[in-house]
């Protein structure tokens, strides 16, 4: 793979041959509180150094054909921690005004300290200049949301959301998500925007009011055909999956018919 053509067909397959994406024989609840019939799990790759190194080579590569030349990539506590350590260190050493100082090296603390500045409760060396943050899969977004308020409170300058995996799902629906769930969906949404929720939505449409340009470098629509061809799911997890869309997304997946 050349660095900076990025080949979206070979990460689809790279995905698939991993099994990064699957299903479940019964339904298991996500960290957005919905229960889902499939999953994409990306700590397959992160456990294993031959696998992350190759998957921050697609990164590189996809930023580079997006012209995205940040001084810093962050990742999600804690699903993309260990990919954006990597991806950073790589990338920086690529840079040809790499220089003492000039390019950070942060981690984020999977829960704040109790106590301390900013800077040390979030984080185990903090995001500088231009950062790009990572994310392992978008389901809800309240992940990211909530480290853009952290990000924010520090004056960080976000420039752009590189997403692993996006599983085009709207954010928390009232009357269909758990109310807990949407309030605090809700109080960040707010803190962030600077106005009331607009539910549902989705993730893009929000980075956009913020001025963040949002990336995906795969999405359910490509990724649950390919995956229902693959692995075959008996037709009651094919049923689940669409109606696990048509609960919770406003897009159409078209699965393979019951067999």
């Amino acid at each position: 793979m050349l660095m900076g053509s990025f080949n979206r067909d070979e990460f689809y397959e790279f995905i698939l041959s991993n099994k990064v994406i699957g299903f479940y024989t019964e339904p298991i609840r996500l960290k957005s509180g919905r229960i889902s019939p499939w999953y994409v799990n990306w700590r397959i790759i992160t456990n294993d150094t031959y696998l992350i190194d190759k998957l921050t080579d697609y990164i590189i590569s996809f930023a580079k054909s997006m012209d995205l030349y940040p001084k810093c990539f962050y990742g999600v506590p804690e699903g993309a921690t260990k990919i954006a350590i990597i991806l950073q260190y790589k990338w920086a050493k690529q840079q040809p005004d790499f220089a003492p100082r000039e390019y950070p090296l942060p981690m984020g603390r999977g829960k704040p300290k109790a106590h301390g500045t900013p800077q040390d409760r979030y984080f185990i060396g903090m995001p500088k200049g231009e950062t790009v943050i990572i994310e392992d899969v978008t389901t809800t977004g309240s992940s990211l949301l909530k480290i853009l308020c952290e990000l924010k409170a520090l004056d960080i300058d976000v420039v752009g959301v590189i997403s692993l995996t996006n599983r085009e799902e709207l954010t928390p629906i009232p009357r269909v998500d758990d109310e807990s769930v949407v309030c605090e969906y809700s109080k960040l949404y707010e803190e962030l925007v600077g106005s009331s929720y607009e539910y549902p939505t989705k993730i893009e449409k929000i980075m956009k009011k913020l001025g963040i340009k949002y990336y995906s470098l795969s999405t359910a629509t490509i990724l649950l055909p390919e995956a229902c061809i693959r692995f075959k799911p008996s037709n009651e997890i094919l049923k689940s999956v669409k109606e696990y869309f048509e609960k919770y997304s406003d897009i159409e997946v078209k699965l393979p018919e019951s067999r």
